[in-house]
């Protein structure tokens, strides 16, 4: 019978190899999400006996008690897996991959300890060879520890939960001995830069980085091929090349696309394929590589916006935070579609992905959809003097693993972090950040994020781009109106930088509704009513939208997320600022303001629909609707008090009188030859 269950694993190992190289590429790559065991280790020790369940990758040990209950796990999990090596593998190389674990993990092979990475979000790769036993079932153990620690950022769980586990997908790449690297801090390998860029024609200059493990040294060819969306070869580059058995080797091609096809954001991201082959003298396959590069180029011209291949371009943006309500950060590809198709419904065209970097998978469709994104580390809220060499190895993580992705416009260095001088640790830590970004990617720019109204504050003005977060009305000023003075300040006193508003927005729980709006709200307080949070964000759009300073704004947040240390809005261990609730089931109000501005897609929407039980006879209704002439009708009357509000899509019908008992309120408009219809039932308590 155990002979019997050794053949079948080696088969199905044998299958799953057959079946992911298809056509030789060189490489295979195997994944091995399915049937890991799995424990809690409080006491970090790798010997636990009992209470070991079996689970699939993504997964998270947090994925419940980060947004539930009281405290949260903070400590040690363990995950074990047999794999089987087939002798064949033996004359190859054999690398596992991670794409994320949360926080710090050790990496054991047949209980000897194979290496260790610190940080949370990014891939990381080991070279498993030496450890690996040919022909046998071999142990593979994953010790992961989401405590948080001063020498790796984030430092704390205070801007958000570090979720704990194996939260992205794990392969094994299995190559030959010579092959384009996969330890060049888990990057392609393969970088690839756009010069000189037009509708006449685009320079490509592609780096590789090969190794070699042969003995000798190896005569190779080097072909590169780009392919446009119709699979038709576009230019080639072929070149011969001598491979030394010690030490990564680069080597560089330059390629000319005449007539690109340009990547134009929303309107047009058209994606080009870029193909690096190794071929020995044989002509037979020893890796290959493939890429998608979108062509475009991108200017940010103070006081005037962000130029997309010449032509101004819309930076209607969210922040997005990647947990989702009881999963943690282990999303499935399905899930993270699901937060991609609401981005675009809700008709952005920008994603700051916060605060840390996000799955290869995101960014890919960031690229296919066409939104720009701002990429960045979680250098974040506080310091501890410990966490320098981490960060510095984040951000270079970072732009490697993700510095062929067309979307991505900037690196972020930092949010919210605090100085007195520009001597202090925080502000030579992000110039040494800058440093490295801009020697990997003197191409895009950088960015980083103040939380104090003041520009000159010690740890700003050293990046590109300024990022503020403003949040009027709710941690500061009297109200949200506040923002337009702020924005006439830094337009009259600082006219030559380039600044966005990175966040903006209020908490929001649709469970708490009132017709009563207090002035002002305790951000720290229980009460988060959902009309308070449409009215500001009416306000703070309105004021954005008119503004001609702001190279773009980012609306905080996309989601409600996990905050483990927070209690605040009703619902503790949440962030409630998301345009939708943390589970995702729910558009709020504000969700469809957005829309009714950004998305040109027809639509009416009648906003504080969930405030159903009213105690005031006389109201204003507040209707989005990006169409005009619309009509208002209550308990079957037209209702003829409107007038605009924040902006052209934003209407408000004053003073309406509420009947006792149930009212019918219907909101409608043509739109060529259908009626596009929305309504709610509303009841007036009597007194």
């Amino acid at each position: 019978m155990a002979l019997l269950k050794n053949f079948l694993f080696f088969l199905f190992y044998t299958l799953c190899v057959i079946k992911m190289q298809g056509q030789d590429t060189g490489r295979s790559i195997l994944d091995i999400n399915d049937n890991w065991s799995f424990v809690k280790s409080p006491k970090g020790t790798l010997k636990v006996k009992g209470g070991w369940e079996t689970v699939a990758i993504p997964h998270s040990f947090n994925r419940s008690d980060m947004h539930e209950g009281e405290g949260f796990y903070e400590g040690v999990g363990l995950y074990k897996k047999t794999i089987k090596a087939p002798l064949n593998w033996k004359s190859k190389r054999v690398f596992i991959r991670f794409s994320g674990v949360g926080h710090v993990t050790d990496i054991y092979v047949n209980d000897v300890h194979v290496g260790q990475h610190k940080g949370s979000f990014s891939a990381f790769v080991f070279d498993i060879s030496p450890f690996l036993k040919f022909g046998e079932a071999n142990t593979l153990m994953v010790k992961a520890d989401n405590t948080a620690r001063e020498d790796v950022i984030p430092v704390n769980h205070n801007l958000f939960g570090i979720y704990g586990g194996i939260y992205r997908p794990v392969k094994l790449i299995i190559t030959k001995k010579l092959n384009i690297t996969t330890t060049d801090y888990a990057s392609a390998g393969v970088y690839i830069k756009q010069k000189n860029v037009s509708k006449l024609k685009a320079d490509l200059q592609v780096e590789t980085k090969l190794e070699n493990t042969f003995r000798n040294k190896q005569n190779v060819t080097l072909k590169t091929t780009v392919y446009n969306a119709h699979k038709e070869v576009v230019t080639q580059d072929l070149k011969q090349i001598l491979v030394y058995p010690q030490g990564r080797q680069s080597f560089h091609q330059n390629l000319t696309i005449k007539n690109p096809h340009l990547w134009q954001g929303i309107l047009d991201p058209y994606l080009y394929k870029v193909k690096v082959t190794v071929l020995n003298n044989k002509e037979e396959v020893l890796d290959e590589i493939i890429q998608k590069i979108g062509f475009r180029t991108i200017e940010i011209i103070a006081g005037k916006g962000l130029f997309l291949n010449g032509k101004k371009y819309p930076m209607y943006g969210v922040n997005r935070h990647q947990d989702l309500f009881k999963q943690g950060n282990a999303l499935t590809k399905e899930q993270e579609n699901r937060d991609i198709k609401l981005i675009k419904e809700v008709g952005a065209t920008t994603v700051r992905l916060a605060h840390y970097q996000q799955s290869e998978h995101f960014y890919s469709k960031c690229d296919s959809i066409g939104f720009l994104v701002w990429a960045e580390i979680p250098f974040v809220n506080k310091t501890r003097k410990k966490e320098y060499d981490n960060a510095k190895m984040q951000i270079t993580e970072l732009v490697k693993q993700n510095f062929n992705h067309s979307s991505i416009y900037t690196w972020g260095t930092h949010n919210e972090v605090w100085a007195k001088t520009t001597s202090d640790y925080a502000p030579v830590l992000i110039r040494d950040l800058i440093d490295i970004a801009k020697t990997l990617d003197p191409d895009r720019y950088t960015v980083g994020v103040s939380g104090k109204p003041d520009i000159e504050d010690p740890v700003n003005l050293n990046t590109d781009i300024h990022g503020n977060n403003r949040y009027f009305g709710w941690y500061q000023g009297k109200s949200a109106a506040d923002l337009e003075s702020w924005l006439a300040n830094l337009k009259l006193n600082y006219p030559d930088l380039k600044v966005i508003l990175s966040e903006y927005g209020a908490g929001s729980n649709i469970y708490q509704q009132t017709d009563i709006l207090p002035k002002k709200i305790d951000p720290k307080g229980q009460f988060f009513p959902e009309s308070y949070a449409n009215r500001l964000h009416e306000t703070q759009w309105g004021i954005i939208k008119n503004d001609n300073y702001l190279i773009g704004s980012y609306v905080w947040n996309m989601f409600d997320f996990g905050l483990p240390l927070w209690s605040r809005g009703g619902i503790t261990k949440r962030n409630h600022k998301g345009l939708v609730t943390f589970d995702r089931k729910t558009k709020k109000d504000v969700f469809y303001w957005y829309k009714a501005n950004w998305n040109p897609e027809p639509m009416i929407y009648i906003s504080d629909r969930r405030l159903v039980n009213r105690t005031k006879p006389e109201t204003d209704i507040h209707v989005y609707s990006n169409q005009e002439h619309i009509e208002l009708y209550v308990n079957g009357k037209k209702v003829t008090t409107e007038q605009q509000g924040k902006t052209s899509v934003h209407y408000i019908f004053s003073k309406v009188q509420l009947e006792k008992g149930k009212n019918r309120i219907v909101a409608k408009v043509k739109n060529n030859n259908q009626v596009l219809k929305d309504e709610v039932l509303w009841n007036l308590k009597n007194k």
